[in-house]
């Protein structure tokens, strides 16, 4: 079974029939490699640790979306708390295009959870088990067998068990660790959406890195083609330095049985293929920047791995600006790394605000359901409902008071209410003001705050009535 040969005229992984060729790509090794491999590793550490570790009472990251709640590194948000995500995608969104337009596919190559598990996950399965690319290759084409069955058998076994414990800990951000081994206890009847929702996430897992592998990168991810309005002939990526490399030429050894070139004019470039070999995607990167290069950096290694061999400098292909590979400088301070960074700057600016304005407790007052105002022959009433929604991982108790530019009598929510953790009280408040007092609608301030003092959440609400002349033509004579 041959590799499929790269091409510009569509994607390697396309065959010309339509159908998709399985790739093999081999191993590479060296300091990019090494790197790749701890990041990896410490970020699948922080994935399946999250759940577990407590901040504030509660798990770093818990999205109690059953409760409404949610918990963030020791902050806890309510469902009121929503609009704030706008600041999270925005920033993360121009986070992604500031690193886009300085470097490159970074986030692809070193971060994103589809590279992370399928090349430190999967694929290490998939080698420890078929060996490397020759064997895979040779295995997927040899005919049925005992070994085939057993190999084949045990790594998508393995997947499956990878994917389960992928989607549990996925679960456990929305149920909690504890919750989530309770009910793993129990019957599937008893939490049967929790089941079938582990059951299909994992399958969708499974098909992803079992086999549809790059085509997520390339076919339904639009990063790859978002590259190319966000990237410019200074942005670092991965490259092939054809000044240096070309003409290629196959290696001869001298005499002494050192490498020498074929020919006294050609390139440093050896046409090994072995940056071809290691890619994981099918790409040769000797083409030129494409959508399907992720950034992993296999090439680089693999390139500098011959160089060394052949006793040739490092760096025929490496990280650099297009600019750089034609002769030029790179330059980091332009157009749109300043409109991009200014962006990211004003974001994370207003987005602390944001943070900051976050309280504790969340309050909100509505109006009762009938008439809005009510006129005795004493007062003008009007009444209302006030829901307060405790955040804090403790019981607090919540005082309510009320700043009004005219004499009120206050009823209803005048002691103070003891809410439980995470738990909400809805409290009657009626508010009367003395005929004689009144001068017609008015705004008041209704203030809730903590014994303590150590916040106060204030909200203007407007007092209706009818017009001040109305209501002394309807006062009845002495």
């Amino acid at each position: 079974m041959a590799a499929p040969r790269p091409s510009l005229d569509s994607v390697t992984t396309i065959n010309p029939d339509g159908s998709r060729p399985f790739l093999y790509p081999a191993d590479a090794k060296g300091r990019f490699a090494l790197a790749r491999k701890v990041s990896a590793l410490l970020l699948i550490a922080v994935y399946l640790s999250l759940p577990w570790i407590q901040v504030g009472g509660f798990p770093a990251v818990f999205l109690d979306v059953a409760h409404r709640r949610f918990h963030l590194f020791g902050w806890t948000f309510a469902a009121q708390d929503l609009w704030l995500t706008f600041f999270l995608i925005t920033g993360l969104g121009f986070s992604l295009f500031f690193l886009t337009a300085v470097l490159g596919r970074v986030w692809c190559g070193w971060a994103c959870p589809q590279t992370v598990f399928l090349d430190h996950v999967y694929r290490r399965i998939e080698r420890w088990i078929e060996g490397d690319a020759v064997r895979r290759r040779a295995l997927a084409a040899a005919p049925l067998s005992g070994e085939k069955v057993f190999k084949k058998g045990l790594k998508h076994a393995l997947y499956v068990a990878v994917s389960l414990v992928i989607t549990h800990l996925f679960l456990a951000y929305f149920i909690s660790a504890p919750e989530l081994w309770t009910i793993m206890h129990e019957s599937p009847a008893a939490h049967w959406s929790a089941f079938a929702f582990v059951f299909v996430a994992a399958g969708i897992l499974y098909f992803n890195f079992a086999w549809f592998r790059e085509q997520l990168c390339i076919v339904i991810c639009p990063y790859g083609r978002l590259q190319s309005a966000l990237i410019d002939d200074h942005s670092l990526v991965i490259g092939y330095d054809a000044k240096r490399g070309e003409p290629r030429g196959k290696l001869h050894l001298s005499p002494a049985g050192l490498p020498a070139e074929a020919s006294a004019k050609a390139g440093d470039c050896v046409a090994c293929n072995r940056c071809v070999q290691v890619c994981p995607t099918g790409i040769d990167i000797r083409q030129g920047l494409q959508l399907e290069c992720i950034g992993c950096t296999a090439c680089i290694d693999a390139c500098d791995e011959v160089m060394t061999r052949v006793h040739r400098p490092k760096g025929l292909i490496r990280y650099d600006s297009q600019a750089a590979f034609t002769g030029g400088r790179t330059r980091w301070l332009r157009p749109r790394t300043v409109l991009y960074g200014v962006l990211l700057l004003v974001g994370m600016t207003v987005a602390g605000w944001a943070l900051s304005t976050i309280k504790p407790a969340a309050t909100g007052i509505t109006r009762m359901v009938g008439a809005p105002y009510f006129v005795d022959p004493a007062h003008v009433r009007n009444q209302f409902l006030v829901r307060v929604v405790n955040k804090r991982a403790v019981t607090t108790e919540f005082i309510a008071t009320v700043d009004s530019p005219v004499p009120v009598i206050l009823n209803g929510f005048t002691t103070p209410v003891a809410i439980a953790s995470l738990g909400e009280e809805v409290r009657p408040l009626i508010l009367q003001v003395p005929r004689a007092a009144y001068a017609g609608p008015f705004r008041f301030t209704l203030t809730v705050t903590d014994p303590a003092g150590t916040f106060s959440i204030s909200r203007e609400v407007e007092f209706l009535g009818p017009e001040a002349r109305l209501l002394r033509e309807e006062s009845p004579a002495p």
